[in-house]
């Protein structure tokens, strides 16, 4: 029988989907482990079930005190032991449970400690920008770091200089392929890439030279007493053309609202929404609902609720990427190799 071929959705890379990942072959480090926190489960087991294997089992009581107990319920002695953990809502309780995870992994002599963050929080604090105020992400990074991590992998970093504040290997990955890969098999006709924000002007070129599009910018301003993003204008030609708003994160969906305002203001006609970050707090449903836009592409980067799901919602699995990636830094290959770099 001829073996069968799929592009590993997200990435350039053509596999044989006939061939186990042989994730038991034991390398420098041992075999893959793979764990999966309580912000990751979901994710966790897409991942286990790409590379053909199993989540590994623990226990995780949290006392009256609210302190976090972690017992690992297998060994991973000198084992390539990687830890799925998003920092996503509750967002502390998370952060601390990967922490003390990665302590119980150490403790039990693990032979190397890999920690995948699908979201990492605390990105938008890289830099002293008023007087004394933290740097919280180099805080985040230095955490992990001394908890023992000994490599990482995340997705879509709000500034790629967070990945200096690392002084461990580690791989910066991004849902751009996935994303845009899905928005170019869709053939939109007279497509315009549109940024939230001049902040995300230069990852908003990237997608319009790779659909082929032009490219609009949302000029705005964001209060400083509110927080709230206030929206100006729209900077290129949108009249009578299909735009794609692009972002990296929504929150709130305050910052989109005034964006798809400004855009619908300049005769613009239909309105799509991509971003790989799906936060969505307090009314952000309400408030997305509420635009009428063609179509809502994210990614599971962050678990939704499958019941909030919007008719309009696309949500792209990251899992596969991911599984590759993990086996890749299993087998020390490559995995620029992944996308032609």
């Amino acid at each position: 029988m001829d073996s069968a071929f799929e592009k590993v959705p997200g990435t350039a890379y053509i596999r044989d989907t006939d061939t186990n990942p042989a994730v038991d072959d034991r390398g420098q480090y041992g075999r893959i482990m793979l764990f999966a926190g309580s912000a990751s489960r979901t994710l966790g087991r897409e991942i286990a079930d790409q590379l053909r294997c199993r989540l590994g089992d623990y226990e995780r009581i949290v006392f009256p005190n609210e302190n976090i107990f972690i017992r690992l319920k297998e060994s991973v002695r000198g084992q390539d032991v990687y830890l799925v953990q998003g920092m996503t809502t509750p967002l502390h309780d998370n952060i601390m449970e990967m922490l003390i995870m990665i302590d119980a992994l150490m403790r039990d002599s693990a032979g190397r400690i890999n920690v995948v963050i699908p979201y990492m929080s605390y990105t938008r604090s890289d830099k002293k920008d008023q007087p004394r105020v933290p740097i919280t992400a180099r805080l985040m990074a230095n955490i992990i770091e001394v908890a023992g991590t000994d490599r990482y992998m995340t997705v879509d970093l709000h500034a790629g200089q967070i990945q200096g504040f690392f002084n461990i290997p580690g791989d910066a990955l991004t849902a751009f392929h996935l994303l845009s890969d899905y928005i170019k098999e869709k053939e939109i006709p007279d497509l315009v890439v549109c940024s939230a924000d001049l902040g995300f002007a230069k990852k908003g070129r990237n997608w319009a030279e790779k659909l082929g599009t032009p490219l609009a910018i949302v000029e705005k301003r964001r209060l400083f007493n509110t927080g709230q993003a206030e929206a100006l204008t729209v900077i290129g030609d949108i009249e009578g053309k299909n735009v794609l708003l692009v972002d990296d994160e929504v929150l709130t969906g305050g910052t989109i609202v005034k964006a798809v305002e400004a855009i619908r203001e300049r005769g613009a006609k239909d309105v799509y929404l991509v971003f790989t970050h799906a936060l969505l707090k307090d009314q952000a449903y309400e408030r997305l609902e509420s635009l009428g836009l063609k179509e809502i592409i994210t990614t599971n980067t962050v678990p939704l609720q499958p019941d909030k799901l919007l008719p309009n919602m696309k949500v792209l699995s990251i899992a596969p990427m991911l599984a590759e990636v993990i086996l890749r830094a299993h087998q020390g290959r490559s995995v620029g190799e992944l996308f032609n770099e």
